[in-house]
């Protein structure tokens, strides 16, 4: 998300404005708020060929972070997974206090290795005002409804396609059982869209909450104004430790303050 607009209203102090801005793109402003919670689509991770024979499984865990854009405003957020008979569910919160907020909610199955998504939302509200958006998997079928603003979608799934939390505990799965993919499904508003990642290589991360060794994943983006990296520590069954994005020129900064 880019917080950029919201920027120059807020540093100004006229509410007013900024509120006609939100009025404007609050999904500009929450972009990097709900890039930045969830790993979005991190694929092309190689790793050794898998051992498909006792998949190894992502634990349920409860994550917080903190974050700051343009190091000037700051947030936290809040990443829980848990598990409920054979449904699990991801839970992310975060808030930049008086100004934003943004949740995202995840239910799906994992089959062996893996992850099939049934639903999934993202809701985000910039001063007082938000939106919410929808997605609805049916694997039967081979179609996933999306409904934004009034507006309802359905899309074929010639390729299994996933929301940004789902697509995180597929990559996770892939991770630990050393599956290489290069590149994964998202459910947009309107379309699926398959986004390429590479790996960058290993790296040793030292965060709020301690001093972690990662594999390193970048997204490719079409546009070069645009970046965005993943830290995944493999003693945390490759949850994200460290995230930094840029958007439209600011720049985004998230680290891990506590992991259960």
């Amino acid at each position: 998300m880019s917080f950029s607009s919201m920027h120059k209203k807020l540093s100004s102090g006229n509410a007013n404005k900024s509120a006609n801005n939100a009025k404007r793109s609050p999904s500009k402003f929450l972009s990097a708020l709900v890039t930045g919670i969830s790993i979005s689509t991190v694929g092309a991770l190689s790793m050794t060929a898998p051992t498909l024979a006792s998949a190894k499984t992502i634990q349920p865990s409860t994550a917080n972070y903190s974050f700051t854009v343009e190091d000037k405003y700051k947030g936290t957020a809040t990443r829980t997974l848990s598990k409920s008979g054979n449904t699990w569910k991801y839970n992310v919160k975060a808030r930049v206090a008086g100004v934003a907020s943004a949740s995202q909610n995840s239910t799906f199955t994992i089959n062996s290795n893996n992850v099939s998504p049934t639903q999934a939302s993202t809701t985000y509200k910039l001063l007082g005002m938000g939106r919410t958006h929808k997605l609805d998997f049916n694997p039967s079928s081979k179609k996933v409804t999306s409904n934004y603003k009034g507006k309802s979608t359905t899309m074929n799934m010639s390729q299994q396609a996933f929301d940004d939390l789902s697509l995180e505990v597929q990559i996770r799965q892939d991770l630990l059982n050393g599956k290489f993919s290069g590149n994964y499904y998202m459910a947009k508003k309107d379309k699926i869209e398959k986004t390429p990642f590479k790996k960058s290589g290993n790296t040793k991360v030292t965060v709020p909450a301690g001093t972690f060794d990662t594999v390193r994943v970048d997204r490719i983006h079409d546009d070069n104004s645009r970046s965005t990296s993943f830290w995944l520590a493999p003693s945390l069954d490759y949850l994200p430790v460290k995230v930094s994005q840029i958007n439209d020129g600011k720049k985004m900064d998230l680290e891990l303050t506590k992991a259960n």
